[in-house]
């Protein structure tokens, strides 16, 4: 009990109550990504916005948890080996440096064992084969669902100056009109498709 109660003056002094409450509620935000409450980007900008840009992919919520743990454990010794004031004052600036240090040498780590992320682009589904699910496709009408690489399907704008294109048919995309944002497509036997059915 008397090692709980040293422990607990310890993180309620100065300098480790600065970075205790700041625990707390990281400690609560992890529980509630545990329980499905919130998400492990939550800061990281919301849609279209790279929050981890210079954290070689890691969101902001894991480095700026992770700054807060280093800053919470060396302010803690500070608090907890000595009672002088200005000794503690320089563990502060110590828990400060060393949340900043550990946070770098994180990212550095992560940038070397992390792969990359692949932004997917919709240059990717050029000479992919496309099922029509419009009833035609023309030079001004149609759109077509497409697999990409992941599994998943997406309906996309599909235009064609060829003639028999409908409802069911298999298409191949060969280029993609940035101004219009459409794709260009011809028809195409679908057994000839080398990444399968786009059902």
């Amino acid at each position: 009990m008397g090692d709980f109660a040293a422990f607990t003056r310890a993180a309620l002094a100065f300098p480790a109550v600065f970075f205790t409450f700041a625990l707390l509620v990281v400690a609560a935000y992890w529980l509630l990504v545990l329980i499905g409450g919130a998400g492990v980007d939550i800061l990281d900008g919301g849609e279209g916005v790279d929050g981890s840009a210079g954290t070689a992919g890691l969101p902001v919520t894991v480095t700026l948890s992770l700054g807060v743990l280093i800053a919470w454990a060396v302010s803690l010794a500070g608090a907890a080996l000595t009672e002088s004031l200005p000794l503690r004052a320089a563990a502060l600036a110590l828990a400060l440096f060393a949340a900043w240090a550990g946070t770098r040498v994180a990212v550095r780590l992560a940038r070397r064992l992390l792969p990359p992320e692949r932004v997917a682009s919709r240059d990717d589904f050029v000479g992919r084969v496309c099922v029509v699910r419009t009833g035609r496709v023309s030079s001004d009408f149609g759109q077509a669902e497409v697999r990409a690489d992941d599994g998943s399907t997406a309906v996309v704008q599909v235009r064609t100056e060829e003639s028999g294109l409908t409802a069911g048919s298999s298409a191949l995309i060969f280029d993609y009109d940035a101004d219009g944002e459409f794709f260009r497509v011809a028809p195409f036997d679908a057994a000839l498709d080398p990444y399968g059915p786009a059902v």
